[in-house]
């Protein structure tokens, strides 16, 4: 029998709709992905943006190099925190949709203390099979024979929006995986430096030079651990804000391309209804009254089909207006609080970093 990790998912809220207001319950990685495709199946078709779910392979679009990469356990427990951080996001992203967190699957997830039915179809949605569905996704799109003529300009200019947002976070998204492996490698090389400090130090007679190396070698290797600590801010605190948002424009897209097919099945009944009107006239002409009855009853069918058309095709534009703008302000206060959090940890270890060289800089001095 095949071992498998689960996370335990701690709750606290007052919404009533919630059995209790403090409440846990354990889950495995494959119920996450089942719970993202119950939600999107339910949800998406309507124009309501659904969290992406999280990749089965957290390190995803972002490469990261282990900064000990022969210590098998400190990359399992690193690897184990980015996946948790990534699965709590991702529920606190779907936790603040207000119809979202109210969904019947959502909840059970949350409250049921069992174990919830095996999740099918889940190595689609996740790792590389995710790739290669958004890859088709896009393929298709593209490849479209039917072009929508949008009369909307406020969809039409979002829709652009949309597109530069995403080219030009994905460019930044490169450059801060660039970042996280320069400090990544910076740690390594601080690592090396005071090590060698510490061999000179050992081998120098002269004692205050050899007192000085021995604590430059010290103060490298507390520079060493802030190197690496802020690498994990580079990670944490910037490259994982961008690739939640670059997967969650991808969401948005796609409740885009889901009122194009309702707009798509709205204009085919129209068609399908111009037809039966005009197959009803030739009846007319042609003198063949037995069958008007049925005509017109497939003409006020049609109608009806129209009406129905026309009608969700506004309700899902209405939706997708509210979600996009959810949407945005969101991303607002995602992008300021994780400046101010990243902001505040450069200063913070910038203010340790010269502490350290403050307190070596007297031994420095005192080599005679």
């Amino acid at each position: 029998m095949g071992a498998y990790m689960t996370y335990k998912i701690v709750t606290k809220t007052n919404i009533p709709e919630f059995k209790k207001e403090l409440f846990s319950v354990n889950r495995r990685f494959s119920d996450f992905l089942g719970l993202h495709s119950k939600l999107e199946e339910k949800h998406a078709h309507l124009g309501r943006i659904v969290p992406p779910a999280p990749e089965k392979s957290v390190i995803g679009m972002t490469k990261v190099k282990m900064s000990k990469e022969d210590d098998g356990t400190l990359a399992h427990d690193e690897f184990v925190e980015k996946r948790r951080a990534s699965l709590e996001r991702y529920l606190n992203r779907t936790a603040s949709h207000a119809v979202l967190r109210l969904d019947s699957d959502f909840r059970e997830f949350l409250q049921l203390d069992a174990d919830l039915p095996k999740a099918t179809n889940t190595s689609a949605l996740s790792g590389a099979g995710m790739k290669r569905l958004f890859n088709r996704v896009g393929i298709s799109v593209n490849k479209m024979t039917y072009k929508m003529d949008e009369s909307d300009e406020w969809f039409e200019e979002k829709q652009q929006q949309l597109e530069n947002l995403d080219d030009q976070l994905r460019k930044l998204h490169t450059s801060v995986e660039a970042l996280v492996h320069h400090r990544k490698q910076l740690s390594l090389h601080t690592a090396s430096f005071a090590k060698s400090a510490a061999m000179v130090g050992n081998a120098e007679e002269h004692t205050s030079l050899s007192r000085a190396l021995s604590q430059l070698a010290e103060v490298e290797e507390k520079v060493e651990r802030l190197h690496e600590k802020q690498a994990d801010a580079d990670f944490f605190v910037l490259a994982e804000l961008l690739k939640d948002y670059i997967n969650l424009i991808a969401a948005v897209k796609e409740v885009f391309h889901q009122r194009v097919k309702v707009f798509q099945n709205w204009e085919a009944a129209q068609q399908t209804l111009t037809k039966k009107r005009e197959t009803e006239a030739k009846m007319h002409l042609a003198g063949k009254t037995e069958k008007l009855d049925q005509a017109k009853a497939d003409i006020a069918e049609w109608e009806a089909n129209v009406q129905k058309g026309q009608h969700e095709f506004e309700e899902i534009s209405q939706t997708i207006r509210k979600e996009v703008d959810c949407f945005e302000k969101q991303r607002v206060i995602d992008f300021k609080s994780s400046i101010i959090k990243y902001l505040d940890s450069l200063i913070d270890d910038q203010q340790q970093l010269i502490q350290y060289w403050e307190a070596f800089l007297p031994e420095a001095r005192a080599i005679a």
